[in-house]
Order: structure tokens, then C-alpha cells, then sequence
């Protein structure tokens, strides 16, 4: 993703859509994140040049919700159900995701590989 200051952020996106498992009252997403502008960007293991305050995927469990969607370790969530994620804090986006009256989570997110995969194709 490419990235310079006081420019619109260009990303390869791809759009996934997780349906939540209900466990009692509970709805699991299989999925855990880390980042956010109120977070040091470096100890993000996922930022290249430590300074990407994003929201990162850090860990998905293994036949979740979020694996059978798609989802990967490293995605960055750019936008959940239409909200901007690219400059909120970690309690922000933990609290976007995790809504109690949303059986289903749409999210917009990049991943190396998405970029890499477009670069090639241009070359």
C-alpha cells in the first residue's frame, strides 16, 4: 500500500464477510487485532516501516469464522460495515467489530500478497 502524507492512502482491498458463531450469548468472529493511533506502531510486527498505526489481524482460530471467510494473519482492516478503520483507536475497532445486534461483519481489508499479486500483473 502506498502511502504519503496528505495524500488518499491507494490499496488493494478485498472484501470479506464473516458470519459471527453464537456461543450462548456470546458471538465469536475467530479473529483477534492489534494497532491503532493510540498504540506503538513499533512493536506492530505486520508495519514495514514501523509507523502504520492501522488495525492488524494478529491471530485467527483455526476453522473460525473468520478463516472459513477468508480472513488471514496480517490483513489490515481498512474499513468495517462502511467505517473508516484506518485512524481509530484499538477500543474503537475492537468496539466496531464486535457489536452485539451484527450477526454479520463485511470488511474491507489489504494484504501484501493482494498488492503484489496487482504489481506483477502490471509488469
Amino acid at each position: 500500500m502506498s502511502f504519503i502524507p496528505g495524500q488518499p492512502v491507494t490499496a488493494v482491498v478485498q472484501r470479506i464477510e464473516i458470519r459471527k458463531l453464537r456461543q450462548g450469548e456470546h458471538l465469536i468472529l475467530g479473529f483477534s487485532i492489534g494497532g491503532g493511533i493510540d498504540q506503538d506502531p513499533g512493536q506492530n510486527p505486520f508495519s514495514e516501516d514501523k509507523s502504520d498505526k492501522g488495525i492488524y489481524v494478529t491471530r485467527v482460530t483455526p476453522e473460525g469464522p473468520a478463516e472459513v471467510a477468508g480472513l488471514m494473519m496480517g490483513d489490515k482492516v481498512m474499513q468495517v460495515n462502511g467505517w473508516d478503520m484506518t485512524m481509530v483507536t484499538h477500543d474503537q475497532a475492537r468496539k466496531r467489530l464486535t457489536k452485539k445486534n451484527e450477526d454479520v461483519v463485511r470488511l474491507l481489508v489489504t494484504r501484501k500478497s493482494l498488492e503484489q499479486a496487482v504489481k506483477h500483473s502490471m509488469m
